[in-house]
């Protein structure tokens, strides 16, 4: 009888154990409670730089580092694609269609051209350049789009390396607040009125929080131009992502159907045949994504609610609230995953990198700001 009832026992309390996740979860919400307090006593700091840096100081503390590499490891991974892609879905709402169309379409056709000259632009430099992994796609994501969101989106598609997404994140979060000090010194040896000034900003500024902290200096006509112009550059994620999961699957398929690597298949896998051939084939349609995914058709749901102009102030309010939570913790998430010392081997090109796209992004939309002004 004993001998039965100890596996019962076992299973019970098994059964109230809390789930490996839990950890993890907790301590991105206290980091995001430590951000949010650094945001509140320095309201310079955007809420998701701080809850980035945050992050990679817990990485790195002697006290929180086991926690943050062992128990809590599976949490705060959780957090960083689960909670970004929540929050990704949340900031459809900040934009509305009817605010994109009235800036013009010159102003349209301007941010396009400076996404794709910074997108091919920093990618084709990355690769250049000899970066790891993913890392070129990601970075080049990141300042041409929407800072890490983007990154969060377009790993999740590419299902990118944690520690490539990391020291993307870290690169892109540290020139976007730089641009928060240096930008506004800028403005009148440029000759930059405060509208054109609004929309320089949004047009280079990577995260949404940076633009406005930016752009805030400049008065309120130059940070309403600058959220609407950002916003337009939000708007080409959906787009991107969409581009990025059709190259992924169609990479799919050629290693299944052979394609030019046929010959280093061989025997049944190259054929198809065999149980162990199916079974890897099938592993492989399942690791397909989705032609669009479904975080990213979320957001696009959003933005046509959003333009509806159904929803009351206090919803759109409590829902940008809700998003700039979640990507915090997201990004605290992402954060702690930076491991400092290993980016030594790689840090001069990466960082190399950022300051040319820096360069090129900044370059690109001041001259597109002073063609449409």
């Amino acid at each position: 009888m004993t001998l039965t009832a100890a596996p019962g026992r076992a299973r019970q309390a098994a059964g109230r154990r809390p789930p490996a996740t839990s950890y993890g979860l907790g301590l991105a919400v206290a980091g995001v409670t430590a951000a949010w307090g650094v945001h509140r006593l320095l309201p310079a700091v955007p809420l998701l730089t701080a809850a980035v840096v945050l992050g990679i100081v817990a990485a790195h503390l002697p006290g929180a580092r086991g926690l943050v590499r062992g128990v809590c490891r599976a949490g705060l991974s959780l957090a960083g694609k689960r909670l970004m892609r929540l929050g990704i879905v949340l900031l459809g709402l900040k934009l509305s269609l009817n605010d994109v169309l009235g800036l013009g379409w010159a102003t349209v056709a301007m941010v396009l051209g400076v996404v794709a000259a910074t997108f091919c632009g920093t990618w084709w430099l990355g690769r250049r350049m000899g970066l790891r992994g993913d890392q070129p796609l990601l970075i080049a994501t990141g300042y041409s789009i929407c800072g890490a969101s983007a990154i969060g989106a377009v790993s999740e598609v590419s299902d990118s390396d944690e520690r490539d997404v990391a020291t993307s994140v870290a690169l892109v979060t540290l020139c976007g607040t730089l641009a928060i000090a240096v930008l506004p010194l800028l403005q009148h040896p440029l000759g930059l009125g405060d509208a054109a000034f609004g929309r320089w900003v949004g047009a280079s500024v990577h995260d949404v929080g940076q633009v406005v902290a930016t752009a805030q200096t400049a008065g309120p006509a130059a940070l309403g131009d600058a959220v609407l112009v950002k916003l337009v550059r939000v708007a080409l994620l959906a787009p991107l992502v969409a581009v990025l999961a059709t190259s992924v699957r169609a990479r799919g398929r050629v290693k299944r159907t052979g394609g030019s690597g046929g010959q280093e298949i061989g025997g049944q896998e190259a054929g198809g045949q065999g149980a162990g051939g199916q079974e890897a084939g099938g592993q492989e349609a399942k690791r397909r994504p989705p032609l669009v995914p479904l975080f990213v058709l979320g957001f696009l749901a959003m933005t046509a609610l959003r333009s509806t102009d159904v929803l009351s102030t206090a919803v759109l309010d409590t829902a940008a609230t809700a998003q700039e939570l979640l990507l915090a913790a997201a990004l605290f998430g992402l954060g702690s995953a930076v491991h400092l010392p290993s980016l030594t081997r790689t840090g001069a090109r990466v960082a190399a990198l950022g300051l040319c796209a820096w360069v090129v992004i900044a370059g690109a939309s001041y001259g597109g700001v002073l063609l449409t002004t």
